[in-house]
């Protein structure tokens, strides 16, 4: 064979080579992502609580009435935890005040791996807490934030009376008193009782600097997959007066 024809050959052969190495690797690369989907898309621990935004909130507003009630569930602790064991998908987040008195879970009537709660003084979103729930509704998939604040709240109090007093609370207090002033200032140009207002207003402020918080839950919200909605607890009875829910 003539050194010409020798070098043809070899450039025929050495394509070949290289396409059968592509081919293998795109091959190798498509059984990889099939075996991340895969384990990305296993069956939930509870499925039940694969639900819409709209049919969250139902489900919320339907605990909140058997607790007000004092019909509450029995729920299965030892096979919940069986279950939650290998991972969880809550069918909600709920960002609440720390206030002993109120419990989500309770308030809601909901078992382990339901709720996804964030809870500090004064219900606002900091940036922790939209961290963490933009790993709620980005990881697990939860499909309905609930900005959950109460009548006679202690935070809220206590800015109102720092603004008034032009005088800042204790030790670490202040950052509470920062967060919380915006809906404090605004409560105190309104008439009506000011510390309604405050907490109110307080709820309403944070519904909204969640439902704009870029990149994640802004973009979850304008795609419908995410609802953000307040609310407001009733000490003394228990009920949830849902606000905010445009």
């Amino acid at each position: 064979m003539c050194d010409k024809c020798n070098e043809s050959l070899q450039e025929k052969i050495v394509p070949s080579r290289r396409s059968a190495m592509l081919f293998g690797a795109s091959a190798l690369g498509l059984v990889l992502t099939g075996r991340a989907f895969a384990k990305e898309t296993k069956t939930p621990p509870k499925p039940q609580n694969v639900l819409s935004p709209d049919a969250s909130l139902k489900r919320l507003v339907e605990g909140n009435a058997r607790y007000v009630d004092g019909v509450a569930r029995r729920h299965d602790f030892k096979h919940e935890r069986e279950a939650l064991a290998g991972g969880q998908n809550p069918f909600a987040a709920v960002l609440s005040c720390a206030d002993s008195r109120i419990a989500p879970e309770y308030a809601f009537d909901t078992g382990r791996g339901d709720l996804f709660v964030c809870r500090v003084a004064g219900n606002f979103a900091g940036t922790e807490t939209i961290a963490s729930m933009e790993y709620a509704v980005a990881v697990l998939n939860a499909p309905l934030i609930l900005v959950l604040g109460h009548d006679a709240c202690g935070a809220v109090d206590a800015t109102l009376k720092a603004i008034k007093d032009n005088k800042p609370p204790p030790g670490h207090i202040p950052s509470l008193v920062d967060a919380i002033a915006p809906a404090a200032k605004a409560a105190m140009q309104q008439g009506g009782n000011v510390l309604d207002n405050a907490i109110r207003q307080n709820v309403i402020d944070n519904v909204a600097k969640l439902k704009s918080a870029a990149p994640i839950l802004n973009a979850a919200v304008e795609q419908g997959k995410l609802k953000v909605v307040g609310g407001i607890y009733r000490l003394t009875t228990g009920t949830v007066e849902l606000i905010a829910q445009g």
